[in-house]
């Protein structure tokens, strides 16, 4: 169990320097946050407009197959919009109750990338797309890790493609010990978010 311990301790402190040099191509790209903005100096600005691709030309460089199934991607959008409505209401009503700390959507929903003045309306558009859906998933994953946490946090017989963010407190699998004398124990430490509330 040490030996599991130390490696998510090290994920931690890896993940942390992994946001200080995403932070550094702040001063590399010229552009700083401030809030939930991102400004750009006005030179960088005005050189990022010179490189957009004009609309018509987007659109005939693109493939046929692409044009093709850009409306299926789309469509996605509707049960997206509705599992959004749907998981919100659950974790406002549900956490409340069990006492899990909610899941904040900023953290998780990043729509940024229409800033880029280097991009057309066309992929400004897409873009918004991909950070909302995938930022939703993120959102969704950590609201079902949470949720798991508290209903049956026991690990996996089998090896997972990705562990959630909560996986490294549950109990080992066949461990019918620990799930006696620990499960009230687990299904309330939510500690570790305190910090990040």
């Amino acid at each position: 169990m040490n030996k599991l311990q130390d490696i998510i301790e090290e994920i931690k402190i890896l993940e942390k320097q992994l946001l200080v040099e995403f932070q550094k191509k702040e001063e590399e790209y010229f552009y700083r946050i401030k809030g939930n903005k991102v400004y750009f100096a006005e030179e960088t600005k005005k050189y990022h407009k010179t490189l957009a691709k004009k609309i018509y030309s987007y659109l005939f460089d693109a493939s046929f197959l692409n044009i093709l199934t850009a409306p299926i991607i789309w469509f996605c959008i509707i049960p997206a919009l509705f599992m959004d409505l749907v998981i919100s209401i659950y974790q406002f009503i549900c956490f409340k109750v069990y006492g899990i700390p909610l899941v904040k959507r900023n953290d998780h929903i990043m729509i940024d990338r229409q800033s880029l003045n280097y991009l057309n309306p066309i992929e400004k558009l897409n873009c918004v797309y991909c950070g909302y859906f995938n930022g939703l998933m993120s959102f969704i994953q950590e609201i079902a890790a949470r949720t798991e946490q508290y209903w049956c946090p026991i690990k996996h017989a089998r090896k997972l493609g990705a562990i959630h963010s909560r996986y490294h407190k549950f109990m080992e699998y066949g461990n019918h010990q620990s799930y006696l004398e620990r499960l009230e124990e687990i299904r309330r430490d939510f500690k570790d978010l305190a910090d990040t509330q």
